[in-house]
């Protein structure tokens, strides 16, 4: 169990893909201007994780060493197309709007650099597990991110959820400011600066959480011990 907690700290905080790892920015920062977006790539990204890190730990003592990037690689692609394919059924308009960006998760460094570096070295359930994690982590971080910026850009929350979640929730849409748009954090810069805050917050709170921890088990920094070079020892 303390293997599974340990992956769960890493997805979702110690070594988030977003926030620690700064990996898959490129998406990050391009589809998150509203949280129905950051939630579409967030869930076909973690399709992706888990897909290709089961499949990679089942077949990681059967793939020579030196074609091993190649065959994960492969595995990666079938799976965004399988992902790009169910969206195009279930979500076409969403599917639309994301465009580039579903098949350019074959690219995102996150997905490659689990499978080879955890998954070809695991057994299935860990694999899976740190693949959950991860995908996890990456899609909170595009949905808060997605948040902020449609809250503080558009004056919405929720805006067009039917386009991913179906026509029930078409009325969930909560607008907290009519007639408002700041253009800046609509726009890519925005998405900058506001990632900047995010990773700042989580420096912040790594901090506290260590300083508080100092506190309680106290902790002193280690004095450096000095040589006595006068005197005399008897």
């Amino acid at each position: 169990m303390s293997q599974f907690n340990e992956l769960a700290r890493n997805g979702l905080w110690r070594n988030n893909p977003a926030l620690v790892q700064l990996l898959g920015l490129c998406p990050l920062l391009a589809v998150t201007s509203s949280v129905v977006n950051a939630l579409g790539l967030g869930l076909a990204t973690l399709l992706v994780l888990v897909g290709s890190n089961l499949s990679v730990s089942l077949i990681r003592h059967h793939v020579p060493d030196h074609i091993r990037l190649p065959a994960f690689v492969m595995i990666i692609a079938a799976f965004v197309t399988c992902a790009d394919l169910l969206m195009a059924a279930y979500t076409y308009e969403l599917h639309q709007i994301l465009g580039i960006f579903i098949p350019l998760i074959v690219t995102n460094c996150a997905i490659l650099g689990r499978a080879d570096a955890f998954a070809s070295k695991h057994p299935p359930l860990p694999a899976a597990t740190d693949g959950l994690m991860m995908g996890l982590g990456f899609a909170l971080v595009l949905v808060l991110l997605g948040a902020l910026r449609e809250l503080f850009g558009q004056g919405t929350l929720l805006a067009n959820l039917d386009l991913l979640l179906g026509p029930a929730t078409a009325d969930w849409q909560l607008t907290l400011f009519a007639n408002y748009e700041l253009l800046f954090l609509v726009l890519p810069p925005g998405a900058f600066f506001a990632a900047g805050l995010l990773i700042a917050l989580k420096n912040v709170i790594d901090d506290h959480l260590a300083q508080r921890h100092q506190a309680r088990h106290g902790d002193q920094p280690r004095q450096s011990r000095r040589v006595r070079v006068t005197g005399t020892i008897r």
